[in-house]
């Protein structure tokens, strides 16, 4: 067998928060033999007096939403979440970059990149995936899926021949996390559980400001997926946004479901929740998620409908958030990102939050007045001085 460290430490020494939740104590262990791990291998090594417990590696899929490469631009959306009043505000900063955890980026005349890199290392079971699925690496492109290209545009196209995305101004981390298979003639996206947490935390601990991921898996036994190192990005000040699921039932779907977490839902065109789009009290907010038209590979174009396209408004317009305290020389927490969003958001009805809708659709113009109404009352508050 091989023994390797699960995660790579932030710095020369592992941080406080590392150790605190115990990332320094993970280790994978590899089989150098086609033999796999049985379950009597795997309880005779939990017996052991170093070992805390132990976990079978799996690989966790699930649909991703068709991408089409046709359709008119749906302006519609920037206007529902409070964009047009937003960007006179501002359009975001570079300095704030948002990790894309997904199937890869593409470069695009859309898009302004920051280096990336690819975890999709699947073993065994490679040969079973449509492209680049094993040696991770720092090309984070995406073999042939467009999903995470789609999704980028969202946050942050320049606007050149699409509707311009939610922050502009700020630059998007591919962080490669999914690869794709092939059933039924579509394509599941689909990685390894432990992969997709390596990504979170190099995505942390490489200075994105918010990691999206418009990607959800169910839970299968043992404790809730992605716990660990999304509570290491919560204690770092990352902000997470998550797709709320696809399957259009009250049902639990992680990193979304995790405390903390912006799980995100979809609305049309009406303002209606579709079908598809998974609710239940662990969603945080809703945002368009159909027929929404952004970048696709070889510098495309073209629609797609999902909660994964609702996500990235929500993760976009946390960076329009962080950007905007940064110019007005304060501080967000990922708390208070999510207390101004949900604050401001558009109720359907008079009750505080919904099953369905959350807090509401998420409405950036809004939340952006509000934060500059704080920033205004901290400044004309009088300084006092303490009594000699």
């Amino acid at each position: 067998m091989w023994f390797t460290q699960e995660y790579e430490q932030a710095g020369e020494e592992w941080n406080p928060d590392e150790r605190h939740l115990g990332l320094d104590r993970i280790v994978r262990v590899v089989s150098q033999t086609d033999q796999p791990f049985g379950r009597d291998l795997i309880a005779e090594l939990a017996t052991l007096p170093s070992v805390n417990r132990v976990d079978a590696m799996s690989i966790a899929g699930a649909p991703l939403p068709p991408t089409t490469g046709h359709g008119r631009p749906s302006r519609w959306a920037g206007e529902m979440v409070g964009l047009p009043e937003a960007h006179l505000r501002t359009r975001g900063a570079p300095a704030v970059t948002v990790a894309v955890l997904d199937t890869g980026v593409n470069p695009h005349p859309e898009l302004a990149l920051s280096p990336g890199r690819d975890f999709v290392d699947i073993i065994p079971g490679s040969d079973t995936f449509v492209g680049d699925s094993l040696d991770a690496d720092r090309v984070a492109e995406d073999p042939g899926v467009g999903h995470g290209t789609h999704v980028s545009g969202i946050i942050a196209a320049r606007g050149l021949a699409m509707p311009v995305g939610v922050a502009p101004r700020c630059r998007i981390v591919p962080v490669r996390v999914l690869g794709a298979l092939e059933r039924d003639g579509r394509l599941i996206g689909a990685g390894v559980v432990d992969n997709i947490d390596s990504g979170i935390k190099w995505a942390v601990d490489n200075g994105a400001a918010v990691i999206n991921m418009s990607l959800g898996i169910r839970r299968t036994g043992g404790g809730p997926p992605h716990a660990r190192v999304i509570a290491y990005a919560r204690r770092r000040g990352v902000v997470v946004t998550a797709a709320s699921g696809n399957d259009g039932t009250d049902a639990l779907y992680y990193p979304g479901s995790l405390p903390g977490v912006l799980a995100v839902g979809a609305v049309d065109s009406d303002g209606s929740v579709p079908g598809f789009s998974t609710w239940g009290r662990q969603v945080s907010l809703v945002a368009p998620g159909v027929d929404i038209y952004s970048s696709l590979l070889d510098g495309t174009y073209g629609l797609a409908s999902g909660t994964s396209q609702a996500a990235p408004f929500v993760a976009g317009a946390a960076a329009l958030l962080l950007s905007r305290a940064a110019e007005r020389g304060t501080r967000l927490t990922p708390d208070g990102v999510t207390r101004v969003l949900t604050a401001t958001a558009n109720r359907p009805g008079t009750t505080w939050r919904d099953r369905h809708y959350g807090a509401g659709v998420v409405d950036v113009g809004d939340a952006l007045r509000l934060l500059d109404l704080e920033c205004d009352q901290i400044s004309d508050r009088p300084v006092t001085h303490p009594a000699a």
